[in-house]
């Protein structure tokens, strides 16, 4: 990880944003009086992939606002430096080494395959798999509305849900879709695709290419901890929420099982909802914030600490508390030391910054400890699930200038990475050719 490559990325966020912004500013993207701060918020917000609101997006902004933030979601979900790379593949035939670093870091990429290979895949699948979900969707959708609105409808939910953003142009999300199995699961499996992460994708395509193809312990770890909280969280929120009659309580088996599916997808990873989150009881938004905090794949369009961060500590756990003489392994392959170390530093800064958030939301804008901190982690871990402010718009739409900063800040940092933003802070130590003596500490 280069300094000087972070803060080019930072940088182009920064200014992709402030672009986003300025272009929602204008007056023939929207309707009534939009303030600058809801203007940043809505950006950051697309940018970031996150889909917490403060403007309604299908009553406020017109076609052309809605285009806008559909390109900043793309733009976004790619990563900016990603489309700067491909252009520079069209425009010349070889990438120099600095190229190379600033389109690795934007997708955090590690594989020894080659990068312009790889992005120019990574453009290859979401194309496609925007372009199956938009036929499928506009297909469906042409049944309640005329095609053309159809299409439109269909383009922004699909580019929103494979982006992991869950911007909606229903005022009410996905709620009046919660009986539609094909919508929910096509959705579904949109926002799975997107959240795996894209190298995933590329292995998984050359493994049914050919059946020699061995996948990485980064694949394996990704797609058994997807299954395992896909499944967990469907559990976990029926059994909860069971007897709930203001949630899905009065639902017949088939529909509880098909919403709690759609809760443990976007709890993870995406902002849609097909059921009133305020609804919810204070159990489950705690325990949906474990799984938006545990998040998607590493190097996807999902935020959170990443599903491997967090199998690489409980792996390495299960080892210390055995007093296994084995290093840590998972797949038949050893976990390095700096991975775990790696690790152990992103649980506790991202837990530091929720909590130090959380406090500061409370505290200012005084609301209630769970809903605040619900959606601070939703904001964090880029998810833009929301409580709600009693109507369409998120939690965060009442909060003054001062708790919009904090969120958008939430946001920036939750899409760059706490890690790559902790050492763009701080910057790389300097060699030391000294080593201490060893302390003895209890533990």
């Amino acid at each position: 990880m280069n300094h000087k490559t972070l803060k080019i990325i930072f940088l182009s966020y920064f200014i992709l944003i402030f672009a986003g912004a300025f272009a929602l500013m204008l007056p023939f993207t929207h309707a009534g009086h939009l303030k600058f701060i809801d203007a940043i918020f809505t950006s950051t917000s697309a940018v970031c992939v996150t889909g917490l609101i403060v403007k309604s997006t299908s009553e406020y902004f017109n076609f052309s606002g809605q285009l806008i933030i559909l390109m900043l979601i793309q733009i976004g979900g790619v990563g900016y430096m990603s489309l700067v790379t491909l252009f520079f593949l069209f425009t010349k035939k070889n990438l120099n080494i600095h190229e190379k670093n600033l389109a690795k870091d934007s997708l955090n990429y590690s594989s020894n395959l080659e990068i312009q290979n790889f992005i120019k895949k990574v453009f290859l699948f979401t194309f496609a798999i925007e372009g199956v979900g938009i036929v499928l969707l506009t297909l469906h959708f042409s049944l309640r509305m005329h095609f053309f609105q159809a299409l439109w409808e269909a383009i922004f939910h699909t580019i929103s849900a494979y982006n992991n953003a869950g911007f909606s142009l229903f005022s009410d999300s996905l709620v009046g879709y919660n009986s539609d199995i094909f919508v929910i699961v096509i959705v579904s499996l949109l926002i799975i695709f997107g959240g795996i992460g894209y190298l995933v994708l590329v292995e998984l395509h050359a493994k049914a290419l050919s059946r020699c193809y061995i996948l990485s312990v980064h694949t394996k770890i990704t797609l058994a901890g997807t299954a395992i909280l896909l499944v967990s969280g469907t559990l976990l929120f029926l059994a909860i929420e069971w007897d709930n009659h203001a949630a899905f309580g009065n639902m017949p088996l088939w529909k509880r099982l098909l919403n709690s599916f759609f809760l443990s997808v976007n709890f993870r990873t995406a902002g849609f909802n097909s059921i009133d989150l305020s609804t919810l009881s204070d159990p489950s938004l705690f325990c949906s914030t474990i799984f938006m905090m545990i998040g998607g794949g590493a190097g996807s369009t999902a935020g959170g600490i990443k599903i491997t961060t967090v199998a690489v500590l409980i792996i390495a756990t299960i080892h210390t508390i055995k007093l296994s003489n084995q290093k840590p392994n998972l797949f038949k392959r050893t976990i390095s030391i700096e991975v775990i170390q790696r690790a152990s530093a992103i649980i506790v800064v991202t837990s530091f910054v929720v909590i130090v958030a959380t406090i500061l939301l409370t505290e200012t804008q005084h609301t209630a400890f769970i809903k605040t901190l619900f959606e601070a982690v939703s904001a964090f871990c880029t998810v833009g699930v929301s409580v709600g402010n009693g109507e369409v718009l998120s939690f965060s739409s009442d909060f003054d200038s001062l708790g919009k900063i904090i969120i958008i800040v939430l946001m920036l940092i939750g899409r760059i990475g706490i890690f790559a933003f902790g050492f763009l802070i701080m910057g790389k130590e300097k060699v030391k050719h000294i080593q201490y003596p060893e302390g003895r500490i209890l533990l």
